[in-house]
């Protein structure tokens, strides 16, 4: 129902089944016949953790229990004993525009041996902060996503939705270098021995060129990136439903943390 009705993305599936097997595992029965009490006790198994950590939770149990009633499987729905968080939603980490020029300054320097390693993570800086990608959308994209005359990407983001996002003229000229330099064979724009790079090499190389241009690695992430890409594009004056397209957002509320930001 998640993947067809609400086109939810690989990993959101992949983080409810999670939650919903550590909470049957903590039940020690099958979930779909809990009851309330039941529930109650595995509120008390989880007041220790993180309120987001704990709302992530309850609301996948919610939203299962809500599923089994609209199908008739259950009569009742037994998550009013679970416990009602209240979060706060943090504000985004960004990077200061020095920062973002510091780590540039490092990639370009290196790109200029014309390494492919090296031209490589320019093209996806360039790509993550330019263009505000997420870190599955980029390391996703297929080498035909990148036209031949236009200045944009096609992504598809979460839950299978695709849309346009421009490319800088920077952005641009990094990947033509980067077309020239890449393995031949492979329908991914950033490939791999075995398919494309993983999210995990993503995170590991951006820390490393973190390291290399004297910051600290934790500041350094894919989303913290497309965080910085949206706060700056406020402070320069864009307008919110444009963002919110960009970033491919649903819902605009979710643009609007970046009002917060700036």
């Amino acid at each position: 129902m998640l993947a067809s009705e609400r086109g939810a993305a690989r990993n959101t599936l992949l983080a409810y089944g999670r939650d919903l097997e550590q909470a049957e595992e903590l039940i020690g029965t099958g979930l779909e016949a809990a009851s309330a009490a039941q529930l109650a006790k595995l509120g008390q198994e989880w007041s220790a953790l993180a309120p987001a950590t704990l709302a992530r939770k309850i609301s996948a149990l919610r939203q299962f229990f809500g599923f089994l009633v609209d199908e008739g499987l259950r009569d009742d729905d037994p998550t009013h004993a679970l416990p009602r968080p209240a979060t706060r939603r943090p504000l985004p980490k960004i990077l200061t525009h020095a920062e973002i020029e510091r780590l540039f300054a490092t990639a370009e320097a290196e790109a200029q041996s014309d390494s492919p390693a090296a031209v490589r993570m320019l093209a996806l800086l360039e790509l993550l902060y330019g263009s505000g990608l997420r870190a599955t959308e980029l390391v996703s994209l297929p080498l035909s996503s990148v036209p031949r005359d236009a200045p944009f990407l096609t992504v598809t983001g979460k839950g299978g939705k695709a849309r346009l996002v421009p490319i800088s003229q920077r952005a641009g000229a990094a990947l033509q270098r980067w077309l020239g330099l890449r393995p031949a064979g492979s329908p991914w724009l950033f490939p791999s021995r075995t398919g494309h790079i993983s999210r995990v090499r993503l995170f590991q190389m951006l820390k490393q060129l973190a390291t290399r241009a004297d910051m600290a690695p934790e500041k350094l992430s894919p989303h913290v990136l497309r965080h910085a890409f949206a706060t700056h594009l406020l402070e320069g004056g864009a307008d919110l439903r444009a963002l919110q397209t960009l970033l491919g957002h649903a819902d605009i509320s979710t643009t609007q943390i970046y009002t917060h930001v700036d």
